[in-house]
């Protein structure tokens, strides 16, 4: 089956995943279709028969909520929301992320509480399936009436305005909708307000970022292990015992993990081995087990978030209800978005300091992992790149959260940063797949120091593949063009992970 039907069905991060994977085609479910009609033509019906106003609807947004629109110019209050809010600026978003948004905007707006008309909705599945994807910009959103900026610029081509990007070609909007046959849209009655209200952006990127740091998190235990393994480290302090008085469940799960990827090594159980083990290999599970206590707590968070109606005011057809509130805020996002960004730059601090130990001439391993120091720099440089690396991580680690800022005439006098806060927690789990690729090709290439042959019969195997992309180093290369396959490999490799 190549589709995937939006309805009332929550979405999680598995179907996600098989979404985008298997690039499946999203379609409206008829349930889903007939939530949306009852909502737009319970709002049409509302609007002729209610003289008070409704903010968003039949006024202007924000401080201008006391203006009051009339009838006829209803259509044009919409257009003009998303023209003004197009003001997005900085990088562009990248086209996965992008994806998410649309995927998740439609999800939100099926729930049938955001007064919008089906066609709007089936022309942002019209973008997706076709890989139309609107140009977004990181910078303009403050987390708090919804992810503004970001939303508008993703709504302007259903007015035939802003751009696409189609097989990595900017284009116009009017340009791919006439080349699609799409007909500009005229968005009814507070459909501008639902498209640009809600955590669309902030939540797009935590997806993203979670799905690339539970990734992340099975590498680092792998990567781990054979730095263990280079570095003649103990079995010990991944014993079921130890575990069991403290149990923390990423804690059981990292140790679990690491006596599964080491069982059947001869080199783990070799006597003489030292009393004690730094803490970068001997905290591995308190370490790597935090790490992912805090991305399934953020996980947590994140599934309610995607699953919730964010944009306002919030339509109740069956209840005669318009309400305005403030489920649009980012805070519960900007949180974790935040504790996310502290959790993966550790993880990839205490990998910097294993690949520190396996160069630093220590437990029989030549200095800087090459058989000449002195004619060759060996390692000596990743590890540089590591630590700057690290650093970086650390700086980005300062809470967004923390921070806010008045705007819109100090109506909206509290805000999340929950934006910022999501582009610095993928800056970081980007940051994070550079690290565990340096530390895989450090601790692949210290263990060769080793009887290699000697570890796991899953170390091997991993080892074995991931020597099809990177090779042991003899003497002096070009590291940066090597260090780039190791990221690639860490991309693409799938790992049926031992149990």
């Amino acid at each position: 089956m190549n589709t995937f039907a939006i309805s009332s069905q929550p979405l999680n991060f598995e179907t996600i995943e098989q979404i985008l994977d298997n690039k499946l085609k999203i379609i409206l479910s008829e349930e889903a279709k007939i939530k949306i009609q009852h909502c737009r033509d319970y709002l049409d019906n509302k609007l002729k028969n209610h003289s008070e106003p409704i903010y968003g609807i039949t006024t202007g947004f924000g401080s201008l909520c006391n203006i009051q629109i009339s009838e006829k110019d209803l259509s044009k209050l919409q257009e003009n929301l998303v023209k003004s809010h197009a003001c997005g600026l900085g990088a562009e978003v990248n086209d996965d992320i992008v994806k998410l948004m649309l995927l998740l905007k439609v999800h939100a707006l099926s729930s049938g509480n955001s007064g919008v008309q089906v066609q709007t909705v089936e022309r942002l599945l019209d973008f997706y399936n076709n890989d139309a994807l609107p140009v977004v910009y990181e910078q303009g959103s403050l987390g708090a009436s919804g992810d503004l900026a970001p939303l508008a610029h993703l709504s302007l081509p259903l007015l035939g305005m802003g751009e696409f990007r189609i097989n990595g070609k900017i284009m116009p909007a009017k340009k791919v909708l006439k080349q699609y046959g799409w007909i500009p849209l005229s968005l009814h009655s507070k459909e501008g307000l639902a498209l640009l209200n809600g955590t669309q952006f902030m939540s797009a990127h935590a997806v993203y970022i979670l799905l690339k740091a539970k990734k992340l998190a099975r590498f680092a235990d792998i990567t781990g292990a054979i730095s263990l393994e280079a570095y003649n480290g103990r079995i010990d302090p991944f014993m079921e015992q130890l575990h069991a008085i403290r149990p923390h469940q990423g804690q059981i799960e990292t140790a679990r993990n690491m006596r599964n990827i080491l069982n059947g090594s001869k080199l783990i159980i070799q006597p003489e081995k030292k009393i004690q083990d730094p803490y970068s290999f001997r905290c591995i599970p308190q370490v790597h087990g935090a790490v992912k206590d805090t991305i399934n707590y953020a996980s947590s968070v994140v599934l309610t978030e995607i699953n919730s109606v964010t944009d306002n005011p919030t339509i109740f057809p069956d209840e005669d209800l318009v309400l305005s509130g403030g489920n649009f805020h980012g805070e519960p996002l900007a949180f974790v978005l935040d504790f996310l960004a502290i959790a993966l730059a550790e993880q990839g601090n205490i990998s910097e300091r294993r690949v520190y130990r396996l160069i630093a001439g220590q437990r029989g391993l030549p200095e800087f992992l090459v058989a000449k120091p002195g004619l060759n720099s060996g390692f000596m440089i990743p590890q540089y790149t590591a630590a700057s690396i690290v650093s970086q991580n650390k700086q980005l680690g300062t809470p967004s959260s923390v921070d806010s800022i008045t705007s819109s005439n100090e109506q909206e006098d509290h805000v999340s940063m929950g934006a910022n806060a999501a582009t610095k927690a993928l800056r970081v789990v980007n940051n994070l797949e550079k690290l565990i690729a340096i530390e895989l090709f450090a601790a692949a290439q210290a263990l060769e120091f080793r009887d290699a042959s000697a570890t796991s019969p899953f170390l091997n195997a991993f080892i074995s593949e991931y020597r099809g992309t990177v090779p042991f180093l003899k003497d002096d290369t070009i590291m940066f063009t090597v260090i780039q396959k190791s990221i690639e490999f860490l991309r693409n490799v799938k790992v049926d992970f031992p149990e």
